[in-house]
């Protein structure tokens, strides 16, 4: 499944069932240089819009929130130790975390990559 996108500023990429989750490259661009990455433990159950994650910069802290329903079936620990990786490759290595949904049909409220470009050059 091609990547979507949420007014958040977060990506999420659909793989059998689970969904991996990050911030985009606007949106570490905005942040400036990411410091430190909280993520949320493993079996944690979020709500659209509820808040997930915190990423911490230079300039600020920011609450990372859950595109869509669903549970925390993984994160990515390898930002523990390089929280930096956001910076360097936000759509890539630099995911947060991986969860299973509750309602796939969530996917349709969010962005396709091209409207998120759009969005982005509106702001």
């Amino acid at each position: 499944m091609a990547k979507k996108f949420s007014q958040e500023h977060e990506w999420i990429e659909l793989e059998d069932g689970i969904a991996t989750v990050g911030i985009t490259d606007y949106a570490q661009q905005s942040l400036g240089d990411i410091v430190y990455v909280e993520l949320p433990e493993i079996g944690k159950k979020l709500t659209k819009d509820g808040d997930a994650a915190v990423v911490e910069s230079v300039k600020a802290a920011s609450d990372v929130y859950a595109p869509l329903d669903g549970e925390i079936v993984e994160v990515n620990e390898e930002l523990d130790a390089n929280p930096a990786l956001v910076n360097e490759a936000p759509e890539t290595d630099g995911w947060f975390f991986k969860m299973s949904l509750t309602d796939e049909s969530q996917l349709d409220e969010l962005m396709d990559e091209a409207a998120y470009k759009d969005f982005v050059e509106g702001l």
